[in-house]
């Protein structure tokens, strides 16, 4: 169990221009799925929100599996299932409910709450005590994207609100359980995350045709804006996101989050020709500043806190290996003990 949950743990084993490059990998992925809503809107058949989902998660993560051939093991079955409906499945769903039922600004603010969310999650489960700083530009980040989506009269629909925020939950739970597993040792990222694809994809079919009923003939477009949030939108871009949850502070790589609703508006300006108002622009501005300064810790913070940055700090990373070292020597003994 330990050794799996350590599998590519943290990204302080590197230098900072590694970790920088891990954040900007990671951060693909919400840049990524914030070409959906134009991708959905222009190319995809209209009102089958469901199985737009299913045909992201299913082919793909079957294309995987047959390509690796690998499948999971003992506790893995069930923990794939589980992340990968909390990842994929239920979130898709969830998103698209709430995307129905309430107007585009709300779901994307409701969405923008993961940060805040993963932050509680993570202290309960992982033991990682989240800083003000962190809590606060968790604060300002959702501000922010409300600024940038919230127009005109708002309609508040019950049913969407719940689903908006259970999507949120499902989404967080499921960063935060797959930061505290890792995975299997020897498992490729490409097959953990062909396993979820399929896992959320299996959930998300028969309730597509249950609901929506049988696929419609589909145009170039519609393949072709398939193809794109099948294969950059979904396989790549979640094996991006996994690679990040893993080896970076998982609350830190939360408020990546942000650069979905954020990637939408600017597409909805620069392809929509619709109107970037002022207000709106400073809320972009400060969702990217929220991301930005979620991933440093301010020097004034103390050593208690700098254990939350993503850097290791040069006083510190050579005082920790020692405590380490010392702790191995310390439990050798019992260790061979046990042998």
């Amino acid at each position: 169990m330990a050794r799996i949950a350590e599998t590519g743990s943290s990204a302080a084993d590197g230098s900072p221009a590694r970790t920088w490059s891990l954040i900007g990998l990671a951060a693909l992925a919400p840049a990524t799925w914030g070409t959906t809503y134009l991708v959905t809107t222009e190319f995809l058949p209209p009102d089958r929100p469901v199985l737009s989902g299913a045909i992201r998660a299913l082919p793909a993560g079957l294309i995987v599996l047959a390509v690796t051939r690998t499948l999971p093991r003992g506790s893995w079955w069930w923990r794939a299932a589980l992340l990968g409906t909390l990842n994929i499945g239920a979130f898709f769903a969830l998103l698209f409910v709430a995307a129905y039922r309430l107007p585009g600004g709300v779901a994307a603010t409701l969405s923008a709450v993961q940060p805040l969310l993963v932050a509680g999650l993570a202290f309960a489960l992982l033991g990682e005590r989240p800083t003000r700083w962190r809590l606060g530009w968790g604060v300002a980040g959702v501000v922010g994207v409300a600024m940038m989506v919230l127009q005109g009269r708002l309609s508040f629909d019950p049913i969407g609100i719940m689903a908006g925020l259970a999507g949120a939950g499902a989404m967080s739970a499921g960063v935060v359980l797959t930061k505290r597993w890792g995975r299997p040792e020897g498992v490729s990222l490409l097959t953990f995350t062909g396993w979820q694809l399929t896992a959320g994809g299996l959930l998300l079919a028969p309730l597509a045709l249950a609901f929506e009923g049988m696929p419609p003939p589909l145009d170039l477009s519609a393949i072709g804006g398939y193809l794109w949030l099948g294969g950059f939108g979904t396989l790549l871009a979640y094996m991006l996101w996994f690679q990040g949850v893993t080896r970076l502070p998982v609350a830190a790589v939360s408020f990546l989050g942000l650069l979905s609703p954020a990637v939408a508006t600017i597409l909805g300006w620069l392809v929509l020709n619709e109107a970037l108002t002022a207000v709106q622009t400073i809320g972009f501005v400060l969702a990217l500043l929220s991301i930005a300064a979620a991933q440093l810790s301010p020097p004034d913070l103390g050593k208690s806190r700098r254990s939350n940055s993503p850097f290791p700090s040069r006083e510190t990373a050579p005082k920790a290996a020692a405590a380490e070292e010392s702790d191995e020597s310390r439990r050798a003994p019992a260790a061979t003990a046990h042998r």
